[in-house]
């Protein structure tokens, strides 16, 4: 087995197949899922590598993963039927191991496709031949239950590392996480795994280089990573310690917040999303959107979360003049005098939307997304920006905002979506 020191985090890796992502016509969406899971349980996620159907490109990542000092790999892809689905036989073979056909599974899989074989007339040779090729399991591994058709295998190695074998769709790996990570090999190693809670600060406003100015300045704290990323218009901050650490962790983030606390988020890792919406549910408000330039996208993310139904009443889609003035009572005449993208627009945009869904809140965005349309006075990242309350108050923005067409328009909602937090009482208005 793998040496580690004792109070370190165990080091492990992650390697997807699939050539399709290397040419870009899927985005991969299993390193990223698999990485945030190995981190929240412990682990230092050492390297994500991506490799095509190659078995020797995947021989040879399973290879540097394990030269790298890892304790578990993590494999996704190729275990379908098709002749490039060969992570099995790689996998078997990098850990000296023999496939052999493993009979049980071999008829839970013919069960799970039966239906549709008869369905479709493509039963026969062809698919008891791919059934049988998905249900052989390298001996001693474990074999764990496919949530399609492929099983996933938990494969040891004689001095480590361990190696978790998961089909290549998101949906499929995802639903078998739980039973990987219950399986006997992987509880065991789950065990030795010295487990320190990380904390996640957000904010937003704040650029990368305060906080990396912040850290110069403070008392160094080498028990715990620190590491920034940039999400949805927010700064994370991701303080993780190594065992032992939790209370450097907590020490370090207080500081932190106290000098950036008037662009905290949350202190605890909870999402815009989650506060806007537990804010809107315990007062009882509502929201109505009237929307130009995002063209819907504000209120489809509101929608995005479960429960939205208690506090979202609509959203109006409102992008000609003629839409804005017939469907949410922007007068025509306003719209002359100011444009179509003004502050007035989007004063008007809001409280149009308020009145006619009987909203307490309402929500106007109009902007210059471009890449064309901007002038001088109004240039291309122009967004005027509108929340008004049925109590009176108003908050309003029309900042310029950098990037093309895509990331003017998703950064207007995410701006939005940090008035509407103000706006609900979930953040001091500013």
């Amino acid at each position: 087995m793998v040496e580690r020191a004792p109070g370190k985090r165990p080091r492990a890796g992650i390697v997807v197949t699939g050539s399709e992502l290397l040419t870009g016509a899927v985005r991969d969406a299993n390193g990223p899922f698999v990485a945030t899971e190995l981190g929240n349980l412990g682990f230092e996620v050492s390297h994500v590598l991506l490799v095509g159907d190659r078995p020797e490109d995947l021989a040879q990542a399973l290879r540097f993963v394990a030269d790298s000092g890892a304790e578990l790999v993590v494999t996704s892809g190729g275990l379908g039927p098709t002749a490039d689905d060969l992570t099995a036989e790689i996998v078997a073979a990098f850990a000296g191991l023999e496939l052999h056909p493993d009979e049980a599974m071999r008829e839970l899989i013919a069960r799970r496709v039966e239906r549709w074989a008869a369905r479709t007339g493509f039963g026969g040779p062809a698919l008891d031949a791919a059934t049988a090729k998905q249900a052989r399991v390298p001996r001693g591994a474990t074999a764990l239950e496919p949530v399609g058709t492929a099983p996933g295998l938990v494969v040891p190695r004689a001095g480590g590392p361990l190696v978790l074998v998961l089909p290549g769709p998101p949906r499929e790996l995802q639903g078998m996480w739980p039973s990987a990570l219950a399986a006997a090999p992987m509880a065991e190693l789950l065990a030795t795994v010295p487990h320190a809670e990380p904390v996640l600060l957000r904010f937003q406003g704040l650029p990368e280089s305060e906080i990396a100015e912040t850290l110069r300045v403070l008392p160094a704290y080498p028990d715990v990573e620190v590491t920034t990323c940039l999400r949805r218009s927010e700064l994370e901050v991701d303080l993780h310690p190594f065992p032992g650490g939790e209370a450097d962790a907590t020490a370090l983030a207080d500081a932190i917040v106290a000098r950036h606390a008037k662009n905290l988020i949350s202190a605890d890792g909870t999402t815009t999303d989650e506060l806007l919406g537990r804010a809107l549910e315990a007062s009882g408000q509502t929201v109505a959107t009237g929307e130009s330039c995002t063209g819907g996208m504000l209120a489809a993310r509101l929608v995005d979360r479960a429960g939205s139904s208690s506090y979202v009443l609509g959203g109006v889609v409102a992008y000609s003049n003629e839409a804005k003035t017939a469907l949410l009572d922007v007068p025509a005449e306003m719209i002359e005098e100011h444009g179509a993208v003004s502050p007035e627009v989007a004063r008007a945009l809001a409280d149009g939307a308020r009145a006619k869904l009987g909203a307490s809140i309402g929500v106007g965005i109009t902007g210059v997304a471009g890449p064309g349309g901007g002038t001088e006075a109004k240039p291309v990242g122009y967004v005027c920006f509108c929340v008004t309350t049925d109590d009176g108050r108003v908050l309003a923005r029309d900042p310029v905002l950098p990037g093309g067409r895509n990331d003017i328009r998703e950064r207007s909602v995410d701006l939005a979506m940090h008035l509407l937090l103000r706006a609900s009482g979930a953040l001091p208005a500013r």
